[in-house]
């Protein structure tokens, strides 16, 4: 089997890597601090940044997984130079660039989400993210490397622990029935990707030359209020009924004075505020990764929480 390398070890990047090594290739993660072994995974500290580097860890790859991701208060800085590092390592591979994207790029939009919309982001952000596919796909026009994008919503799911709206500031609490607080509306319509789908899917059009040169949405389930998650997860734990609230523009104001995270994410309130909905339905049209049907989501989730909260579950 081919090589694959791995830019990340982030829920995304360590989903990847561990589909693509139960498929029988070998892996590669490139990682700034490393890891310790794991079977069928080797691990490489680098500072992706370095393109010279990247492009000698990458080295006879048959695709490159770009699921690192900076911090999120330093994307502005950071993105651009990783961005441009995985190109000039896929570019020197030959290999098939699968980055991870997300859904910034289109900005506050009415309706579901589809990849025809425009990326007119006006946030840094979200303008950010969308200069990093454009500068994929405007290579990938010049024949010079082979570029996909795979556009996720939220991440939920077994592996997701911080970063994600259902993960380390409501699962914890929801097992021991307590009221979880929720940024935005808590009845908001929600896109949820589930993390084992976006895996599928980025191995999935990685050795697809008919998905290359563009970007596609993960199959994605319908969409749910967080409370309606809320309720599914607490019935799947046996905890009941639990309070759900939503974090108010006032109380994130002042959360914000003393955390650059919150400061943050003021710009993409709006995905929390009002319905986002994501539409997926032109990747079902060409390709076999369905979304998880989502008792299967739930069940899943709220076993990894548990084993992860009793210490037996390795992240």
């Amino acid at each position: 089997m081919s090589l694959h390398v791995v830019m990340g070890f982030g829920p995304a990047g360590a989903a990847t890597a561990r589909l693509l090594a139960e498929q029988g290739h070998s892996v590669r993660v490139v990682t700034t601090s490393g890891r310790r072994p794991e079977p069928g995974i080797e691990h490489i500290a680098l500072d992706a940044t370095d393109s010279r580097r990247l492009i000698e860890a990458s080295r006879g790859a048959a695709a490159i997984y770009s699921c690192a991701a900076p911090p999120y208060h330093r994307w502005t800085s950071e993105w651009p130079p990783l961005a441009s590092s995985a190109c000039a390592a896929a570019e020197a591979a030959g290999a098939a660039l699968v980055m991870l994207g997300n859904l910034y790029g289109y900005g506050p939009v009415d309706g579901p989400m589809t990849e025809k919309l425009p990326l007119v982001a006006t946030g840094p952000k979200g303008r950010v993210r969308a200069a990093v596919w454009e500068q994929a796909r405007n290579l990938h026009e010049q024949g010079r490397i082979k570029a996909v994008e795979v556009r996720a919503s939220d991440f939920f799911g077994p592996g997701v622990t911080d970063g994600g709206h259902l993960a380390a500031r409501v699962m914890p609490r929801l097992l021991r029935g307590k009221p979880v607080t929720t940024l935005g509306d808590p009845d908001a319509p929600h896109s949820w990707s589930y993390l084992p789908d976006v895996a599928r899917a980025l191995v999935e059009v990685a050795g697809e030359e008919r998905a290359w040169g563009r970007a596609w949405h993960v199959p994605t389930g319908p969409a749910l209020t967080t409370r309606e998650m809320v309720d599914r997860l607490a019935a799947r734990s046996g905890t009941g009924p639990v309070a759900v609230r939503g974090l108010s523009p006032a109380v994130l104001g002042v959360l914000s004075v003393f955390s650059p995270l919150i400061r943050e994410l003021k710009e993409i309130r709006y995905q929390f505020d009002r319905p986002f909905v994501v539409d997926s339905s032109a990747y079902e049209a060409e390709f076999t990764v369905r979304a998880t049907p989502v008792d299967e989501q739930v069940k899943a989730t709220v076993d990894w929480w548990r084993e992860r909260l009793s210490g037996a579950t390795d992240v």
